[in-house]
């Protein structure tokens, strides 16, 4: 999707229908993988390096472990190129940048699933589109060589190119291609993105010369996005019809079949209600009817700062959790599951990383999805226009405390899995202020700005408008 930290609201009527669970039976999976995008590490894109906690964060390790328990065996990873190798593609990388992702991605392989390492750069490096492929290929061969070894990650050559010209996003990614494979990363696998957002349903007419990548390793694997609204771009929850999944994707599977091509959706979603439920499952149906060219696929998003936004899958009180993880969990491939198990019985080290955004005005700090779920406020939906600008991944309203929520038992995670102390403290607020506003004025953790917002823009006392990117600012 195209602005990461995108939060809008979402309908009550949505939020209602929440509490309603489709069949949960498990299907026969012909997917390799099936997951989620763990985001974090890229919010804040307009404060470059920015601070870790209050402008961007890492994901959670315990949500991770949740999710991995449930059977998913895939997770992507946004970052920032900026703040892995700043100030020139050809520089050394961040150390302490450097440090937390790879917590993450090895947390992640260690528990046996994949980890893809997902630049979220739109084909832009400081605000600018990159046209010097040597340097896009040193960029890659920087970040390649310090994951060459670890055999389940995976390099995603960058997220959602769009409004360039064709020729340089296909030399663009042979550049990274190039770059991948001479830092000695001889056989993972490659995530190619395409451009006009890589959106799946326009992949033919934007993306076809893709088909003449090459990889010594014939490892390629064509990441393609695809959302359910009016125009493609996640910023409602309004899905158009309950078979719109299915059709967006028929051409593009007819390429992949036509080229020999395999696919994967590294980013797909719908809003909390029967159609969308109904069109996500028709897609996910149709993807695994066709799994000798499509591979999987991973919701648009889990991830500790999204609080109410209407596709939040971070467990347990995200917005989609409830209602999304049993339509997903029928499509999980099997070995997913047995190796989760296996996993749980062996020593995956706990790794203890940034959970919760801190206060501005001391070391306290509040976990931004339990703020969500206190909130007892649903604010009215708003979209974005994909055509008019970059989209974003928006938020719905807070899910109100009167709805009951149920959690069911078959994804409770294993005793073995219990994170340890250090990460429960990490995790855990006495005193979670409400995001809801009032009055005219935002509370602390609020929306105040940013491109379709109409709520209030002042903050209450004590804090202070926070612009995180285009799409959202927050009081902080």
């Amino acid at each position: 999707m195209r602005f990461t930290s995108l939060m809008m609201a979402a309908s009550a009527a949505g939020l209602v229908h929440a509490a309603t669970k489709r069949d949960a039976s498990a299907k026969k999976s012909g997917f390799t993988w099936v997951g989620a995008n763990e985001s974090g590490a890229e919010f804040g894109e307009d404060n470059i390096p920015g601070k870790l906690d209050k402008d961007y964060t890492f994901p959670n390790t315990t949500a991770i472990r949740t999710l991995r328990d449930s059977g998913m065996n895939i997770f992507r990873v946004p970052f920032l190129m900026e703040r892995l190798v700043p100030d020139d593609m050809t520089g050394d990388v961040d150390a302490a940048y450097l440090k937390d992702l790879r917590k993450t991605i090895q947390f992640i392989t260690e528990s046996g699933a994949y980890a893809v390492l997902d630049p979220h750069n739109y084909g832009r490096y400081s605000g600018n589109i990159i046209t010097n492929t040597d340097n896009f290929k040193a960029f890659w061969k920087t970040v390649a060589g310090e994951f060459s070894s670890n055999q389940k990650v995976i390099f995603d050559t960058n997220n959602e190119y769009h409004d360039m010209d064709q020729s340089l996003v296909l030399n663009l990614n042979q550049a990274a291609i190039n770059g991948i494979r001479s830092a000695g990363a001889k056989n993972q696998y490659i995530f190619i993105e395409g451009n006009a957002y890589t959106g799946a349903w326009k992949w033919t007419d934007n993306n076809d010369n893709l088909k003449s990548l090459t990889d010594p390793q014939d490892k390629l694997v064509y990441q393609m996005h695809q959302y359910l609204d009016s125009d493609g771009s996640g910023t409602s929850e309004t899905c158009v019809s309950d078979t719109i999944g299915k059709e967006r994707l028929q051409s593009a599977t007819q390429w992949l079949k036509k080229n020999n091509k395999k696919g994967f959706v590294g980013e797909f979603a719908g809003g909390v209600n029967e159609q969308c439920e109904k069109a996500v499952e028709g897609m996910l149906e149709y993807m695994n009817e066709n799994s000798d060219v499509w591979m999987g696929a991973e919701w648009w998003a889990a991830g500790p700062w999204w609080g109410d936004y209407m596709y939040n899958l971070e467990p347990t009180d995200g917005q989609a959790y409830n209602t999304y993880l049993p339509i997903l969990k029928k499509y999980f491939p099997s070995e997913a599951g047995a190796s989760s198990s296996a996993s749980s019985s062996t020593s995956t080290k706990a790794v203890r990383v940034p959970l919760v955004r801190p206060s501005s005005s001391g070391p306290g700090s509040v976990s931004a999805s339990a703020s969500a779920s206190a909130s007892a406020s649903a604010s009215a939906s708003a979209s974005a226009s994909a055509s008019a600008s970059p989209s974003g991944k928006p938020s719905g309203g807070a899910l109100p405390s009167t709805i009951p929520v149920f959690v069911p038992t078959t994804f409770a995670t294993v005793a073995s899995a219990t994170p340890s102390s250090s990460l429960v403290a990490s995790s855990t607020s006495s005193a979670v202020p409400s995001a809801s506003s009032s009055g005219g004025v935002a509370n602390k953790y609020g929306q105040c700005g940013g491109i379709t917002w109409t709520g209030p823009e002042t903050c209450e006392s004590g804090s202070s408008c926070v612009k995180q990117n285009a799409y959202y600012s927050q009081c902080q």
